[in-house]
């Protein structure tokens, strides 16, 4: 290998699969959520993930994306006023 490249040292550990099929990967990943891939017999690559819900993936198209982020825009320049609701039931008594 040249030397011009970076060499990354990662850890390696051996580690036992209890007989419920767990593994601990450690105190410090407790709580994360992870892909776990079998690439091969006996082979699996486990990789950090975020998870998504269903309902919300329309958020994250790049039209929701456009939208959403003229709409903040839109927001920024236009505060919120405080209401009158004198005035607002006015006007709904007259809508009648």
């Amino acid at each position: 290998m040249p030397s011009c490249y970076p060499i990354v040292e990662m850890g390696i550990e051996i580690k036992t699969i209890g007989s419920s099929g767990q593994i601990s990967l450690g105190k410090e990943n407790a709580g994360r959520t992870v892909m776990v891939e079998q690439v091969d017999e006996g082979v699996w690559l486990i990789k950090s993930a975020r998870v998504i819900p269903e309902s919300e993936l329309w958020l994250h198209t790049p039209g929701a994306a456009e939208t959403l982020s003229r709409s903040i825009q839109w927001a920024e320049k236009h505060p919120a006023k405080k209401s009158n609701l004198a005035v607002i039931e006015k006007k709904l008594k007259r809508g009648r």
